[in-house]
Order: structure tokens, then sequence, then C-alpha cells
């Protein structure tokens, strides 16, 4: 065991580096895949079976696929075609495949919205009728009802499937270490294991920093559903 090595300024500077590089894909990952989720989860629900089918098509391959393969399938497959690099500096969208973060944040974006909308979508279908016939009753429109009594209703009760989904997305951004220059979390542990020859020291660090952010988000999202879901709780007498 050679820890000194790992606790060295510049050693935990190359964590922490990596650390700082998990949250920011992982807030981009959520911000975007969360607009995207919200999106198909309505779908999935809409009165139209072309949506709904669309929807589910795309929900299907996602959950039914491993992450890794659709991180591939964008970086190595859709970003290396020709016809996409020849057009890549000068026709939008197709710029930004150059970029391996850029295709890196795609695939998971895209799978977070597979997960979510399946979330979402199932707790908007829960939504208790009283609460959507009382807001008819009121005159309110479709949409109006969607807006402002389902959906608020809905991600209060999907929080629970929800925080599990996150901790998911946050372990998978180690994944982004397969794309060839993105650096993490994971890539850090992988170069100290490069340049020490600490495999165990370089990569228990590294679970040990994920199980402090896990535990941390952990009991963030417990507090929201306390403060969230606190009538969906049983009330003693």
């Amino acid at each position: 065991m050679q820890w000194a090595v790992i606790f060295e300024p510049a050693t935990l500077q190359l964590y922490f580096k990596g650390l700082w590089s998990t949250f920011a894909m992982l807030a981009g990952l959520l911000l975007a895949g969360g607009i995207a989720g919200v999106v198909f989860a309505l779908m999935l629900v809409s009165r139209s079976w072309v949506l709904q089918r669309l929807a589910s098509t795309f929900t299907y391959f996602v959950r039914g696929t491993p992450l890794l393969i659709q991180i591939y399938l964008i970086y190595f497959g859709i970003a290396q075609l020709q016809w996409v690099q020849a057009l890549w500096d000068t026709v939008w969208p197709l710029t930004h495949f150059k970029n391996p973060l850029f295709c890196a944040m795609l695939a998971f974006s895209i799978n977070h919205a597979g997960y979510l909308a399946e979330i979402l979508a199932g707790a908007i279908r829960d939504t208790s009728r009283g609460e959507v016939e009382a807001a008819y009753a009121m005159g309110m429109g479709r949409w109006q009802v969607m807006r402002r009594i389902v959906l608020p209703s809905a991600m209060r009760r999907a929080l629970p499937p929800y925080s599990n989904e996150v901790m998911q997305m946050m372990h998978g951004t180690s994944l982004a270490s397969s794309v060839p220059g993105l650096f993490e979390l994971t890539s850090a542990a992988s170069k100290v294991n490069r340049d020490y020859y600490l495999t165990f020291e370089a990569y228990l660090f590294a679970a040990a920093l994920y199980l402090v952010v896990t535990f941390t988000m952990m009991g963030l999202f417990r507090l929201a559903e306390k403060r969230y879901t606190a009538y969906l709780q049983p009330h003693s007498h």
C-alpha cells in the first residue's frame, strides 16, 4: 500500500479536477435530458397514437441497450461517419460531433431522457382523478390542467424513483472515460494507475469519492422528498 502518493497535493488536485468534471457532466445531462424527458413523457400520455408510438419506441431502445453501447454508437459510430466528418466544419449541428464531450453528453442526455420519460409518464397516469376533475370543473383546459395540476403533482410523486435515476447517471458518467480526450473522476484514477502503478489505491480512492458524493446526494433527495411529498405520508392520530 502506497497511500502517501494518493494524498500528495498534485494527485489530490487531479482527483478533484476529475470530480469537478463529473459534476459538470451530471448537471448538463440532467438539464438537457430532463427537458427531453418531460417532452417524451407528455408524448407517452398524449391522445395521439403516433406520438405515443414514437415515444415508446425511443424509451424501449434507450432502456433496452447499455449506456456504453449508446456512447459508442454516437462517438465511434455517428461521429466517425465520413459524410458527418466532411460536413462538421460547416453544417450545424454536425459541427458539434467533432467534440468528444458533446458526443458523450448527447449519449448521457438521451439515456436520462428515456428513463425519466417512463418515470414521469407513470406518475402522470397515477394522478388522482379527483384532482383532474376538480381542475376541469374550475374551467381549466387540457393543457392548463397538465401544466398547473398534473405535472407538478407527478413531479413530486416521481421524486423517489427520479433520485435513483440521478444516482445511476452520476455513476454512469464514469463511462465517459471510454471516450478519448475526456477527463472525469474515473479517468483521474486511471491516470494515477498509469503513472504510479497503484491500481488498488487509485480506484479505491475514486470509489470512496463516489460513495461520499452518492450519499450526500441521497441525503439531499431525502430532504426534498420530506418537503414535497409530505402530504402523501400516512398521518398518525
